[in-house]
């Protein structure tokens, strides 16, 4: 099967694993890029894991010092009897100081990693140099939808069973992405397949923890939550995306006076970072060293000032 050049040299940058315990539970995490550059973390989706960014990291850690992390209840992070946006918040905060990002690190959460990013700014927003929502959007009060609560919303008993595949690749042959979506590169899709699977007894079942929504409650503060944040943020979305929390960015626009920086990848769905990773990695670095160009804006004209009073023309 024929690969993209940036398959292979996203699997050839080198990467270290690593954890941190928060409240119980212990937070897997992977690093890319050199301990002192500016820092981003990268947060998943549900049902996933930090593998969702192998193609995109990579491509960032030439300028920025990367992390992403598995939220608790997915990947090879633990997993928790209930969980919250302030603990989910607490974990990303957290990985931030354990993979030394310093001081103002950027957060970027995709999908159900966006609410998760929203908590972490409603929380730590002063500590944060900004966040990037990757196709997820606040809603105003009258059109929320609650996705937690599954317990209490559909009256059934909360439960952690996940379907055991005898064989692996019978596991394989049912991963799908949520929502469906074409399958640009499939050589992603079947990596990201293997790397979701977990050995059990009587074979394979998935790493996520189905129970990770039955008491957790997203709420309907979102939105203000949104314009509260004491960080600056922007929004990426896939063009073609049918993820129904991707739907409001217009609201989004109209309550930032339409100054809200809103970008749309061009032929990419709810899951972006498959379609293109390339284009994803380049819009992150364009939003993010467009905020630390404006964080160093009186450093880079005291600099430019310099340089013309060192100009051999004005001597």
């Amino acid at each position: 099967m024929d690969t993209p050049f940036w398959y292979q040299r996203a699997l050839d940058t080198p990467s270290r694993d690593g954890y941190v315990a928060v409240d119980g539970a212990d937070i897997h995490y992977v690093t890319w890029g050199e301990v002192g550059k500016p820092g981003i973390v990268l947060v998943h989706g549900s049902n996933a894991h930090l593998e969702w960014w192998r193609f995109v990291a990579p491509f960032l850690a030439d300028q920025f010092r990367v992390v992403a992390l598995d939220s608790s209840g997915n990947g090879d992070s633990g997993w928790r009897e209930r969980y919250s946006g302030a603990v989910l918040a607490k974990e990303v905060f957290a990985v931030c100081q354990a993979a030394e990002l310093g001081d103002r690190p950027f957060v970027v959460g995709h999908s159900f990693g966006g609410f998760v990013v929203l908590e972490t700014g409603h929380h730590y927003g002063k500590d944060l140099g900004g966040i990037v929502f990757l196709d997820f959007t606040t809603a105003p009060p009258e059109h929320y939808v609650e996705w937690g609560l599954r317990a209490e919303r559909e009256g059934v008993q909360p439960g952690r069973a996940t379907r055991i595949y005898a064989e692996r690749d019978a596991a394989l042959a049912r991963f799908r992405y949520m929502p469906e979506q074409p399958v640009t590169h499939a050589c992603i899709r079947d990596y990201i397949g293997e790397k979701s699977l977990r050995p059990v007894a009587g074979g394979w079942t998935w790493k996520f923890d189905p129970a990770l929504f039955d008491h957790l409650e997203m709420g309907i503060t979102q939105r203000d939550k949104f314009a509260g944040m004491a960080c600056r943020s922007a929004v990426v979305l896939g063009e073609q995306s049918a993820d129904e929390g991707a739907f409001w960015s217009g609201h989004m626009a109209e309550i930032t006076a339409g100054k809200l920086p809103i970008f749309r990848i061009p032929g990419t769905h709810h899951h972006l970072m498959f379609d293109d990773p390339i284009a994803v990695a380049v819009v992150l670095k364009a939003i993010v060293l467009g905020w630390i160009a404006e964080d160093g804006r009186s450093e880079m004209t005291s600099a430019l000032a310099r340089t013309l009073a060192n100009s051999p023309e004005r001597k």
